[in-house]
């Protein structure tokens, strides 16, 4: 923490605990809340009801997609804002934030989507000749693994604080090409998430959003110079727009 709080002396710095959280797991948060950090990235109702200190950010794993939900976390917990499902497609989004305060909203422009947790750890099962986290020599400390699907596509697996498993997708997605319209909805709180990039590559990714929220370049010529995929959220949506006034079903 004290070298976060070097790079960046007037920054807010939130941390966050391991997404699933058991009865038992109280040694995890003491941990997370020993950094003694401006505040906490809330991602679930434990989170909530534990850290009771400092600045506190919904995740999107709290699935909040309407007003109602969000104006329940704000009330009942005391959030200072929320962050969108991942649900939601842009329509959906922009729909949410006209119907609620956009400015408590945070939406996350840049993720590798995960795709599910898993309570098997891939690490100990194959990677050590022990039975758990007693005796596994801690091998997903050391190594980087990836699932490979059917069509050659490399998924990264990473484990957390309780050995659970999440595999997260190849692809890293933008929702750089909508920016502009979640702005205008009056959305502006964004965030960018990273997984495994190099050092090298950090400071180009977020050069390449500064100069996007400063108009400098479009989102379509984000997407297209970093090679992402262009998608906000898990889904486009059931119809997506083939041109003005006409709509198709797509796959």
């Amino acid at each position: 923490m004290r070298e976060f709080r070097n790079l960046s002396p007037h920054g807010t710095i939130l941390v966050a605990a391991p997404r699933i959280f058991k009865p038992g797991e109280e040694w995890i948060l003491k941990i997370v809340e020993s950094a003694e950090p401006d505040g906490y990235l809330v991602r679930n109702f434990d989170h909530a009801e534990y850290f009771k200190c400092g600045e506190r950010v919904g995740d999107f794993s709290l699935n909040v997609s309407n007003a109602v939900s969000a104006d329940y976390l704000m009330q009942e917990w005391g959030l200072s804002r929320v962050t969108a499902s991942y649900d939601l497609n842009v329509e959906q989004l922009l729909a949410f934030a006209g119907q609620w305060r956009p400015s408590r909203l945070e939406v996350c422009l840049h993720q590798r989507m995960p795709m599910f947790h898993m309570e098997h750890c891939v690490f100990c099962a194959f990677l050590s000749s022990g039975k758990d986290f007693r005796d596994c020599g801690r091998p997903c400390e050391k190594h980087q693994v990836e699932l490979v699907d059917r069509v050659g596509e490399k998924h990264y697996l990473r484990a957390d604080a309780g050995c659970r498993n999440t595999l997260y997708n190849s692809r890293i997605q933008t929702g750089a090409e909508h920016f502009s319209d979640l702005v205008q909805g009056g959305i502006t709180h964004f965030r960018i998430d990273f997984l495994n990039e190099s050092p090298q590559d950090i400071p180009v990714i977020l050069e390449a959003y500064r100069r996007l929220a400063k108009q400098e370049i479009s989102g379509s010529e984000l997407w297209r110079s970093l090679k992402l995929t262009s998608q906000l959220g898990v889904t486009r949506g059931q119809f997506q727009s083939a041109e003005k006034g006409a709509w198709q079903r797509t796959s």
